[in-house]
């Protein structure tokens, strides 16, 4: 089993998020039990913002933890026809969101998405296999 892990669950834990770090820390050593922990550059890039170095990104995000993966383009595709959804259900972003592009690479993929942001990926993703609070 693999679980891709959302970029608001890493933060939470990076910076000791005083409202989620608890849950955060706790669903992600629980996932890091019993499944492989995943990250694609969409995560990445969402998490680096935190550092001014790759190479303490990459030490907060260590390979020994986290396999990286690209974005397969059917996950691409996919994540473009959710956005058209998402426009189309009066959605005002110009461009597909980053949450659009981690749903869809968890779909494709097969893969569980650890996050706490369900809301959107249950709109959109309805048969994803979520871990929220």
């Amino acid at each position: 089993m693999a679980v891709l892990v959302d970029s608001n669950v890493l933060l939470d834990v990076m910076t000791e998020d005083p409202a989620w770090f608890a849950w955060s820390s706790g669903a992600l050593a629980e996932a890091a039990d019993g499944a492989r922990l995943v990250i694609n550059p969409v995560i990445y890039a969402e998490v680096s913002v935190r550092y001014s170095r790759i190479e303490e990104l990459d030490a907060a995000l260590p390979r020994s933890l986290f396999d990286r993966e690209a974005l397969p383009y059917e996950a691409a595709f996919l994540a473009g026809k959710c956005f058209l959804a998402y426009r189309r259900r009066g959605g005002e972003k110009r461009s597909p969101l980053p949450d659009f592009l981690i749903g869809a690479h968890a779909a494709v993929a097969g893969y569980t998405l650890l996050t706490r942001d369900a809301a959107r990926y249950r709109s959109y993703f309805p048969k994803l296999a979520l871990i929220t609070p």
